[in-house]
């Protein structure tokens, strides 16, 4: 599970814990490491270690907490082509998202640019 630094608190490191999860949060910039009474604490506790030694930049890359800011830019891309569904019925609603998707998959396939080795 991946959220932002927000989330970096006992509970929802627990909860995730709770529920056989991995957690991907960055640890706050001044972060201590927690008593390991739990195994919230101890993936935590990691996280933070790994920041140290990493760096933020570099924990991010190797953490895979980088993915987070694409899917925020794709849902972005969705809420700018509308905030609402015009469909009424369930069906629709899934089959008009499933456009809107289409659409955004096809933008970006003509935007990926095609290189070929030359000589």
């Amino acid at each position: 599970m991946t959220a932002d630094g927000a989330y970096d608190t006992r509970k929802c490191h627990d909860a995730i814990a709770a529920r056989g999860a991995h957690a991907v949060i960055p640890p706050r910039r001044n972060a201590k490491p927690w008593k390991p009474t739990s195994a919230g604490a101890i993936a935590r506790n990691e996280a933070v270690n790994a920041s140290r030694y990493l760096g933020r930049a570099l924990w991010r890359q190797w953490s895979g907490y980088h993915r987070r800011s694409r899917v925020e830019t794709k849902m972005h891309c969705v809420k700018l082509m509308g905030q609402s569904l015009m469909a009424r019925d369930f069906e629709r609603q899934v089959a008009e998202v499933q456009i809107r998707i289409a659409v955004l998959n096809r933008y970006t396939a003509l935007g990926i640019p095609v290189t070929e080795p030359v000589g």
